[in-house]
């Protein structure tokens, strides 16, 4: 490939993702493209660079080739700049609805640095250092009920032990639209670097759609938390505190399982089991599958895809399943604390659906929910090592050691809201 069609390529890339496509048909192909392009822009910026100083020390001097190059590069750049704005965004979010003295209640205060991404983890973003890995140690394949590979889960712990009482626990659950996906493959930065920081992970599996319909999913992550409750003394963590996460699919079986505690439809063999969770950190999540929202990209995910993949009917014929699977439609004023976090380019799902499920948790929930809308973000944006990530990790590193500290504490979390969201009438 010439010089002049690698940089028409890189340009498209770059264009696609600072403006992707939008619309479902072109969802999936925009995503793939502008995720990588947008969270290896460095990368690219600095092939970008190389391959153009070689065509000029060659004398080489296409004028075309050189102005899509440069264009290029101004493209690469505006994406790094955007990416490095995420860790301010989610600090600003977290002050905002926590109040300013929210960091009082961490153990050290942060600094610059640490909202800011260092460089040297991102020279190469799918590679884990070895110092990262002296920090924790991982047991994989535990089994939490009798289903096979899809009912095992990893359990991330610190390699120099835990505290007396136990390590607060955190959680993850998968993406992969309900069909496909493993605990080993997401959310990998945020699990390794809480459990180097003294948090229990807990990585899990669980059926996936169509050959297992939902509600198997949800049902799936309630048993682990019910195992995790029971068992997770075992592996150093503190069984009386219990966050999720998840980013997808994860973020919905996340706000759902948190929304729906103690639900016995949905914890058959163990009704009387304990699946509560202190708060959730839905990355990117679907919380509208009933089309509650009125938004047409939802209703189209609903009949086309949720349908008939993951439930197996349709909204016509049953619409109180979608309605029951739609965690926007299942806030109470019991709901546990919120971080939501949504990129604002998600072609995958839109940033529209995000921001009226947090509508409507500060709405009816007694609890905090902070938001943070991470500018230029397309979907998946926290799978492994980047600017973005980085500083996203970190912003929820600060935010869980805030809850388990304000918890540990015995202090009412609104005590703790120095200027407290308004509610909407």
């Amino acid at each position: 490939m010439g010089f002049l069609r690698r940089r028409l390529v890189t340009a498209a890339l770059t264009a696609n993702a600072i403006r992707p496509l939008t619309g479902f048909r072109f969802g999936i192909p925009a995503f793939v493209a502008g995720w990588l392009s947008g969270e290896l822009a460095p990368h690219l910026l600095a092939l970008t660079a190389a391959d153009t100083a070689a065509q000029l020390a060659r004398g080489r001097r296409d004028p075309r080739a050189l102005a899509v190059a440069g264009a290029s590069a101004a493209g690469l750049a505006f994406l790094v700049a955007q990416a490095r704005r995420a860790g301010d965004v989610a600090e600003d979010a977290l002050a905002e609805a926590l109040g300013p003295g929210y960091r009082d209640q961490l153990e050290t205060q942060p600094t610059p640095a640490d909202v800011a991404a260092g460089w040297r983890p991102l020279v190469n973003p799918f590679r884990l250092t070895r110092q990262a890995r002296a920090g924790f140690v991982v047991e994989r394949d535990i089994a939490y009920n009798d289903r096979g590979r899809r009912g095992r889960l990893d359990v991330y712990r610190p390699a120099g032990g835990v505290p007396d009482g136990g390590a607060p626990v955190l959680v993850q659950v998968h993406g992969g639209a309900w069909t496909v996906g493993s605990k080993e493959r997401q959310a990998l930065p945020l699990m390794r670097h809480l459990a180097s920081r003294g948090w229990v992970c807990v990585a899990v599996n669980y059926r996936l759609a169509p050959r297992h319909p939902f509600p198997a999913q949800v049902i799936d992550v309630k048993q682990a938390i019910a195992w995790v409750k029971e068992h997770i003394g075992e592996h150093g963590g503190d069984p009386s505190y219990v966050a999720i996460t998840g980013g997808s699919a994860g973020g919905h079986l996340c706000a759902l399982a948190a929304l729906t505690a103690g639900d016995r439809s949905w914890q058959p063999g163990f009704e009387d089991a304990d699946t509560s969770v202190r708060c959730a950190v839905p990355h990117y999540g679907v919380y509208d599958f009933a089309g509650a929202t009125g938004l047409r990209s939802v209703e189209l995910m609903r009949d086309r895809f949720l349908g008939p993949q993951v439930l197996r009917t349709r909204f016509s014929e049953e619409p109180d399943v979608f309605e029951a699977a739609s965690p926007i439609l299942r806030i109470t004023a019991d709901a546990p604390d919120f971080f939501v976090l949504h990129g604002t380019v998600d072609t995958m799902v839109g940033v529209d659906q995000a921001r009226e499920f947090v509508r409507r948790l500060r709405d009816r929930s007694d609890h905090s929910v902070v938001y943070a809308e991470l500018p230029g973000a397309q979907h998946a944006f926290d799978t492994f090592a980047s600017i973005r990530s980085t500083q996203v990790v970190r912003a929820i590193d600060r935010y869980l050691h805030w809850h388990w500290n304000t918890w540990r504490a015995g202090l009412d979390h609104d005590d703790q809201v120095d200027d407290p969201q308004p509610r909407d009438d």
